[in-house]
């Protein structure tokens, strides 16, 4: 495991953090009681809504800022989003954001409660020991992409942010046939105390969940910043190769985080 994760900037104090570990089990309570109570019966702009309120006072909770660069490079219909990872944070910070439907890996849904509550937010699940099971999920994400945006990180794992791993092509095809834009994003966590990259929410190798979110408790004063890059077009004369989308992706989210 990377030493990374103990290069804690700044510590809270542990009172301070025992208040924190209470409102985020009465938070993750609020948002499993909307789950079963409203969800049901709202309308997918009222879900959306939901979700984005509830990601935002997550990372109140946690004392963690948001800043997005280049919203404005955002298309109007529906988009592949692309974005490099380093942990569990990064699909509230993008909820925070604006919600989209996400691809995780089948890991996710054994997590207690998050996993549940991933299942009920219609999370696509993927196996990464299975290819087969890859190509169904591309047929599906194409589908759906029709409709509305989605959001994968082709690592297919996760770092402490200092890289971008090679992007698995497999998940690209999905944006090919239904002739809709990759958008790549980067992901950074910065420590306002320093103004340098912060490793406390690096969610790594063999690291528990709970652990990893003792990390970013003990922290203090996180921004999570959002690079958004230009669109990568799928439309081209006899097709788009899924490698080239997959590395013209990477390069790009490797050229903010480097």
């Amino acid at each position: 495991m990377s030493p990374h994760k103990l290069q804690i900037d700044s510590k809270t104090p542990w009172l301070v953090r025992w208040g924190i570990w209470l409102f985020i089990l009465l938070h993750v309570l609020r948002g499993a009681l909307t789950l079963c109570i409203i969800f049901p019966f709202a309308s997918a702009k009222k879900k959306e809504d939901h979700i984005q309120r509830w990601s935002k006072k997550l990372l109140g909770i946690f004392h963690i800022e948001v800043k997005i660069i280049g919203v404005e490079l955002l298309p109007n219909a529906p988009y592949l989003l692309v974005s490099n990872h380093i942990s569990w944070l990064d699909i509230h910070v993008i909820n925070a954001f604006g919600p989209i439907r996400f691809v995780a890996k089948s890991e996710v849904a054994a997590w207690p409660i998050f996993g549940w509550m991933a299942k009920q937010l219609r999370t696509v699940f993927i196996r990464r020991d299975s290819s087969r099971h890859a190509r169904e999920v591309v047929g599906q994400l194409a589908d759906v992409l029709r409709l509305e945006s989605i959001c994968i990180f082709p690592e297919g794992t996760s770092t402490v942010g200092d890289e971008v791993l090679p992007f698995k092509p497999n998940l690209f095809e999905s944006a090919v046939s239904p002739a809709v834009p990759v958008v790549p994003m980067a992901i950074e966590y910065i420590s306002k105390a320093t103004g340098k990259r912060s490793y406390a929410p690096a969610f790594i190798g063999d690291m528990g969940l709970l652990e990893s979110m003792s990390n970013v408790v003990l922290s203090r004063r996180l921004m999570a910043q959002l690079t958004i890059l230009p669109a990568i077009s799928t439309v081209a004369e006899g097709g788009f190769d899924r490698k080239i989308l997959a590395l013209s992706a990477q390069k790009a989210i490797a050229s903010v985080l480097q």
